[in-house]
């Protein structure tokens, strides 16, 4: 779980909550509702229901740390912790040997790491189980596309178009933006907005910055192709425009940009299909989409075969729609494959 630099009182907040949660069993109910309570969080509960590490939490939160105090009670809390896993692990391996309390006898790790396997969801309960929580998770896959390739559609449009009939100072500043922007990496954008911006006061919640640094990543490539399409346009057709007694901005928008537009249609609909794939990006400012769900449930159930199956149908069933309707677009506006796609 992310927290930003200089959140303290969220931090503390958020660890005492998880104690409560864990100590109550609301956290284990979680878990098992979106089957990923395995033998790990077991043990982690089992370590926080332990009275000392309870009572030093406690002591720890009641305290009232500054910010100066905060990293050596993240330490103290760290150092306790082990003793107090390592203790718990020395009491299971004494367990083991015989050494153990009568009546409480502690299975061998093999034993445990059998009972695991032999419970673990294969196959057709594996489809059963997850594809629900996998589906949900596409929600936010679509949701972000659906609203972020519009934005950089507008914007990768504007940017082609002031490149190309701007003036020289703004046809600089697009064409730096744009070489900017696509050499530099969508994750180093997305830490951009999501952990800079706060430094100098602009907060952004993570589902706006996703929308953000997908649409500006996009834009600069959506401008590329634009740019290709308006200058794939003749030049008598602006040239008879002005001779018609149109302004150069009513040619532009009127006559050029339409049938630009109309051109570009291949590669612009292949940058949508892309950017799909793209969200999963986005995980790294703690957006939880199809490709991060699939991580997370894999590492937590090592279905990862099955998994991988359902989560590559649903992305194909997100994105061949959209290839047959830009072939049908193509068709009924006889596009040629003038860009390539």
């Amino acid at each position: 779980m992310y927290v930003r630099k200089g959140e303290a009182d969220l931090l503390k907040k958020l660890n005492e909550a998880l104690v409560v949660l864990t100590r109550s069993g609301e956290l284990e109910r979680i878990y098992r509702k979106y089957g990923i309570w395995n033998k790990y969080q077991d043990e982690l509960r089992q370590i926080h229901a332990n009275a000392r590490f309870f009572g030093l939490f406690n002591a720890v939160a009641a305290s009232g740390s500054g910010p100066a105090d905060v990293a050596g009670d993240a330490v103290a809390n760290a150092v306790a912790v082990t003793q107090l896993a390592g203790e718990a692990s020395a009491t299971t391996a004494t367990a083991a040997a015989g050494g153990g309390p009568a009546g409480q006898p502690a299975a061998p790790i093999a034993d445990l790491e059998k009972v695991e396997t032999s419970t673990r969801k294969t196959g057709w309960a594996v489809v059963e189980t997850y594809a629900p929580v996998l589906i949900k998770s596409a929600g936010m896959t679509v949701v972000l596309s659906v609203i972020s390739f519009p934005l950089a559609i507008l914007i990768g449009l504007l940017v082609a178009i002031g490149r190309l009939y701007g003036p020289k100072p703004a046809r600089l500043v697009l064409a730096t933006y744009v070489e900017f922007i696509r050499g530099t990496p969508m994750m180093l954008q997305l830490y951009f907005i999501f952990f800079f911006l706060p430094e100098v006061g602009i907060n952004i919640d993570p589902f706006t910055t996703a929308i953000m640094g997908l649409a500006i990543n996009y834009s600069a490539y959506e401008s590329e192709i634009y740019r290709a399409g308006l200058q794939s346009v003749p030049a008598g057709q602006m040239e008879a425009a002005l001779a018609l007694g149109m302004s150069r901005s009513q040619a532009i928008r009127r006559i050029i940009v339409p049938q630009a537009v109309r051109m570009v249609i291949p590669p612009v609909v292949s940058d949508f299909i892309a950017l799909f794939k793209d969200t999963s990006v986005c995980s790294v400012v703690t957006i939880v989409e199809l490709t991060k769900r699939f991580t997370v449930l894999s590492q937590s159930t090592q279905a990862t075969i099955e998994l991988m199956l359902i989560t590559a149908i649903l992305y194909l069933l997100m994105s061949y729609p959209l290839s047959l309707a830009a072939r049908r677009i193509e068709a009924k506006l006889g596009v040629g494959q003038h860009l390539g796609a």
